[in-house]
């Protein structure tokens, strides 16, 4: 298995060089920070958001968000080229250099900052500098190679785009913003364990301390389980709120029912399929939830 970058003897195109950097900012990724972000926006005001505002946030956002994962993605280099489900990102296959990675990324950021900081407002550009700050640096770089409580901490950035997309139509931090954040706050160890214990032989080789790996699968699942059980309890917040009403507290019942099944069953009789099926299962709950609650507030 490759450890180490293929070398080319002449600069791939610049199209193909600026392909690679669209890739390593994890498009599919970032596409539902970007839409928890707008629903933030959504649901912080009475009506629609200004349309110019708005726009300016999401595309704000979605260019901060992708230079930090095209850092995550310089910094893990190494890491990724060792990993079967990382080994083909552009950097491993050498089709743009980490000096490009870094201008790119540096250009990309600071572009999202600026049009957040004279677009929008100072609070929301400052909010993001620092979930890019959690994300690509204290994560990155010093949680997860570190701890196998890595995605607990380290998770509070991936937290934060509802609470952007709220300070951006508000230009303040509210109590319901702060529920939106534990929400994503308490799905995201499931949601990554999931994936860690199906990946766990993978993540040995490369070194890095996920907890399946530290502490073995079974104990990963009860946590599952546990974080699961939290994560519905706090999903009512938003009714207690004051910020949805019954469309979404039906919806998301619906939606706890299966995840709470999919925890249970991977606790009680482990398979990698199955942490596989809860892996997807996860992506779909919190899509579904969000949309609950923009559906609510059509209703």
């Amino acid at each position: 298995m490759p450890t180490t970058f293929r070398s080319t003897a002449a600069p791939a195109p610049l199209g193909l060089r600026l392909g690679a950097f669209l890739t390593q900012c994890k498009p599919r990724v970032n596409s539902l920070i970007v839409f928890t972000a707008l629903i933030g926006m959504f649901l912080a005001v009475p009506g629609w958001p200004p349309a110019g505002r708005m726009l300016a946030a999401t595309v704000g956002i979605a260019l901060v968000a992708g230079a930090a994962a095209a850092i995550n993605c310089l910094v893990e280099r190494t890491i990724d080229a060792r990993m079967a489900r990382t080994r083909g990102r552009p950097l491993p296959l050498g089709l743009i250099s980490p000096t490009e990675t870094l201008g790119l990324a540096c250009l990309t950021g600071g572009a999202g900052l600026w049009l957040l900081h004279m677009a929008v407002n100072p609070l929301t550009m400052w909010l993001t500098l620092a979930t890019f700050l959690g994300y690509a640096i204290v994560y990155t770089v010093i949680l997860k190679p570190a701890t196998p409580m890595n995605i607990v901490i380290g998770g509070a950035s991936g937290a934060m785009p509802p609470v952007l997309g709220w300070a951006a139509m508000t230009d303040s931090i509210g109590l319901p913003a702060l529920a939106l954040f534990l929400i994503i706050f308490l799905w995201t160890p499931p949601h990554f364990w999931a994936l860690a214990c199906y990946r766990r032989e993978e993540y040995a080789r490369a070194g890095l301390p996920m907890l399946p790996v530290s502490h073995g699968v079974p104990l990963t699942c009860l946590h599952i389980l546990l974080y699961t059980v939290l994560l519905a309890a706090v999903s009512y917040l938003p009714c207690t709120l004051g910020l949805s009403g019954g469309v979404y507290a039906v919806l998301v019942s619906l939606l706890n029912l299966g995840y709470l099944r999919e925890a249970w069953t991977l606790w009680r009789n482990y398979s990698d399929a199955r942490a596989r099926h809860a892996f997807r299962y996860s992506l779909i709950y919190l899509t579904g939830l969000f949309a609950a609650l923009f559906l609510d507030r059509l209703a």
